[in-house]
């Protein structure tokens, strides 16, 4: 198997979008998890998504040309997505919690569930 720039595009890395506040203005900045040199910055979040899919591109073209490693997604750290329920009221809780901590409520419930399991 050729891994060209047609196999890395086709791997599940991950992508995390966040909105900033620079300047009093809210932005969107987005990076791919295993690239920390591979961001975009951009004023909505899909404009910040294909931007920093254009970026993964030209990263990838250079580490190829240059027969740079490319590493490859970390199984065991790749997101799954799931569906959960949740009551209204707790969400409010939870969303008025992390809000000042400018973390996500995946990232929020996943840590927190850890630290239970591991308590127990």
């Amino acid at each position: 198997m050729q891994k060209d720039l047609s196999y890395y595009m086709d791997l599940d890395y991950e992508i995390v979008i966040k909105k900033v506040k620079r300047d009093n203005k809210n932005s969107w900045l987005a990076r791919y998890k295993d690239f920390k040199d591979v961001s975009f910055e951009g004023e909505s979040a899909s404009e910040t998504f294909y931007g920093v899919r254009e970026a993964f591109v030209e990263y990838i073209k250079s580490a190829i040309e240059n027969k740079q490693h490319i590493p490859e997604p970390n199984e065991q750290d790749r997101a799954v997505r799931i569906n959960i329920s949740i009551n209204a009221a707790a969400l409010k809780k939870i969303d008025t919690y992390i809000e000042p901590l400018h973390i996500s409520r995946s990232a929020f419930l996943q840590k927190s569930a850890l630290e239970e399991v591991e308590r127990n």
